[in-house]
């Protein structure tokens, strides 16, 4: 199985399945000198995992991060960053009847046709359990770029059929996690709780946006073809388990707007070059113009329901999949860090690509 790693320049390679003794990684490239908060790595991790609210998995892991490596005296040395955190609630068990079952939307299919073995137990590298180690390797990306003025921010924008209006003073870390499902507004945070609770007891899944914004890009990040600064945001999140779609800057609406409309006029504020407009995202031409970056991305409705699906076995029979093992109803919620934590493993990748500011 290839292609276990993320970035150029800055390097997270993971490792691990969902039920087998952990998940970890290694960082290769990272800076030394760099005061690592392994408190804050914490709490990275305390906003991914499973069973921290009523809306999420009860799976119950602390996911307590061990560093293994690259760390003396709270920095970096700049040798590779090794980590590991261990599962402790394993229940493969819960998985025993779907050893044969490929399940509807999964990758059980895919999986035994590309390697001829599969792990069943949770999906095992397939699983979202493997976002563990990005949400590692970003916390410190996030230390990274915290040095140099650059924060991520991601929230969730729409659940289901509900789609929040969010004002841009609302964007910040505490209103987000002052909601259970990271919607910055009350209001609609309320809506969306409504609604995945009532999908719950209809035994169904949803979907949902996050939305995430960078702020303090400083103008260059990027590459002109192929490395192109939102091509990357782009392969980023569209790597994360259930992403159905990316969109940066005026996205998809861009195709309804005449030129005129849509230009980001130059000005000049403050002696700093800025535009009247940011329908560009913070990206033109591939490479980041120092306004903020902002994109969306779409989560599909969780594959696994809890009420009956009609399938087929490896032997080509048709099955009915009876409801089994812990889920989100919906996981955009605990998507949010993970999000953020591509977007920073990015960013910090083309901030030392580019050395500027370093």
């Amino acid at each position: 199985m290839n292609a276990n790693s993320f970035g150029k320049a800055l390097v997270l390679t993971s490792f691990g399945e969902s039920h087998g003794l952990g998940i970890g990684g290694i960082i290769d490239g990272l800076p030394a000198g760099l005061d690592i908060d392994q408190e804050f790595v914490q709490s990275e991790l305390n906003r991914r995992r499973p069973g921290q609210s009523a809306i999420t998995s009860p799976r119950n892991e602390a996911d307590t991060v061990e560093f293994l490596s690259g760390i003396f005296e709270g920095r970096s040395t700049g040798a590779p960053l090794a980590f590991l955190v261990r599962n402790n609630d394993q229940r493969p068990s819960d998985y025993d009847a779907l050893k044969d079952v490929y399940r509807p939307s999964h990758a059980d299919y895919v999986y035994q046709t590309k390697y001829g073995i599969r792990d069943h137990r949770g999906g095992g590298r397939s699983s979202a359990r493997e976002t563990v180690s990005r949400v590692v390797g970003g916390a410190i990306a996030k230390l990274l770029l915290k040095r140099h003025g650059i924060q991520v921010i991601g929230y969730v924008s729409a659940i289901g059929t509900i789609s929040a209006t969010v004002d841009k003073s609302r964007i910040t870390h505490k209103y987000v996690e002052d909601s259970l499902v990271r919607c910055p507004v009350p209001d609609w945070s309320d809506k969306m709780l409504n609604l995945i609770e009532e999908t719950r007891l209809a035994g169904d899944s949803l979907g949902g946006v996050v939305s995430c914004v960078v702020i303090g890009v400083p103008a260059g990040l990027g590459e002109p073809v192929f490395d192109k600064l939102h091509a990357d945001l782009g392969k980023a999140m569209l790597s994360i388990n259930a992403v159905k779609g990316f969109e940066y800057g005026s996205g998809f609406q861009a195709a309804k707007m005449t030129g005129s409309a849509h230009n980001d006029i130059f000005r000049i504020e403050e002696g700093k070059v800025h535009t009247r407009t940011n329908h560009s995202g913070g990206i033109q031409g591939g490479i980041s113009n120092g306004e903020d970056i902002y994109f969306n991305v779409a989560f599909k409705p969780v594959a696994t329901l809890m009420k009956t699906q009609d399938s087929i076995n490896t032997a080509g029979h048709n099955v009915i999949i009876q409801p089994q093992g812990r889920h989100d109803v919906c996981v955009v919620p605990r998507a949010v860090p993970i999000v953020e934590a591509m977007a920073a493993l990015t960013i910090a990748d083309h901030l030392l690509r580019s050395k500027i500011n370093l």
